[in-house]
């Protein structure tokens, strides 16, 4: 089981923050966050994920949600005969310091701001779908 946790952060221009996921078979556009640690409190977790694939400091604002979803041995990224269950706790977050930089050296490798209507032609993984719909941007 992977427990992730992941935010979804609207700036004043009304453009949401998405990282550029790279560790996947294909490069695609996802929401800033990723899987906590050991003992880590998901919203710690979220902070210090997106902190390190954007480069900002967030207050978490509220739970929009939990999604569950099991991805069978073929579609996993790593070789196994296994499943793996994985839980991702979204939240609604806002900058409150830090200055936009990219990831070095790890699953993304930069993060940018897009207008919400310019989300739907990006080549995007399907939690940044389930993320905006849970805080009703689309």
């Amino acid at each position: 089981m992977r427990v992730a946790a992941y935010a979804i952060i609207v700036g004043e221009d009304d453009r949401i923050l998405l990282a550029h996921w790279i560790e996947g078979r294909r490069a695609a556009w996802t929401l800033p966050g990723g899987g906590l640690e050991p003992g880590e409190d998901p919203e710690k977790a979220v902070r210090r994920e997106v902190r390190e694939e954007t480069g900002y400091r967030v207050v978490v604002d509220d739970l929009l949600g939990i999604h569950s979803r099991v991805i069978p041995p073929g579609r996993r990224l790593t070789d196994t005969d296994a499943p793996l269950h994985t839980l991702r706790i979204v939240y609604r977050a806002h900058i409150s310091g830090g200055r936009l930089q990219n990831e070095r050296e790890g699953s993304t490798d930069r993060a940018e701001w897009f207008p919400r209507p310019a989300v739907r032609a990006l080549q995007r993984v399907k939690l940044v779908d389930i993320g905006m719909k849970m805080a009703d941007l689309i």
